[in-house]
């Protein structure tokens, strides 16, 4: 019998939709609107309540990181003034205390690592069959670390795909370039449905 997860934070569905494809109730979960391919497994709510509202065999949560991530951290004085951060960390902490016997929350490299704890592991797209960079934190709580599934290497001299010559990422401003940042790749999506659930 499949789990009931729920996927916090995900308007994409990615993670989701590879959970359902192994047979499990997995529900995306996000203020948004979905942008992925089933509106009747999203919830477009807030997803703490929804956390609290039901029980949950496993939360998977990706809180978001523009007040958390390091990328942003010229702006965290003013955030810390004005309180955004510790409204950001709170919220992350809702995730981390939830009363759930498994539970996954992802966030960029950020201040996470000193407001709580360092994160369990960190992981690449690369290890994962993506020519793509993307340091990922993840903080586990009844999980096993995930396994790379399709390990790929660089060749002296070269970038990955996503990275610019400098190393910066090559997606330029745009109204969508948090949500396109955002999205899980399909790779570790994969390796967490199968590992995971």
């Amino acid at each position: 019998m499949g789990m009931r997860i729920l996927v916090a934070c995900e308007e994409s569905q990615v993670v989701t939709a590879a959970l359902r494809e192994r047979g499990h109730e997995a529900y995306s979960c996000d203020i948004l609107e979905t942008s992925g391919a089933h509106p009747e497994w999203h919830i477009q709510y807030d997803a703490l309540y929804i956390m609290g509202a039901t029980r949950w065999d496993m939360i998977i949560a990706f809180p978001p990181c523009t007040d958390l991530a390091v990328s942003g951290a010229r702006y965290f004085e003013e955030k810390r003034k004005d309180g955004r951060q510790q409204r950001s960390i709170d919220f992350f902490m809702a995730f981390a205390n939830a009363d759930c016997p498994k539970i996954a929350i992802e966030n960029p490299v950020g201040i996470m690592s000193s407001a709580w704890r360092k994160p369990d592991q960190i992981v690449q797209p690369w290890m994962f069959g993506h020519r793509e960079s993307k340091a990922t934190c993840l903080w586990l709580k009844g999980l096993p670390l995930l396994k790379p599934t399709n390990l790929l290497t660089l060749e002296p001299g070269k970038r990955w795909d996503n990275q610019t010559p400098s190393g910066q990422n090559k997606l330029g401003p745009s109204p969508d370039r948090a949500r396109i940042r955002a999205k899980t790749y399909s790779g570790i999506a994969t390796a967490m449905a199968s590992q995971w659930a």
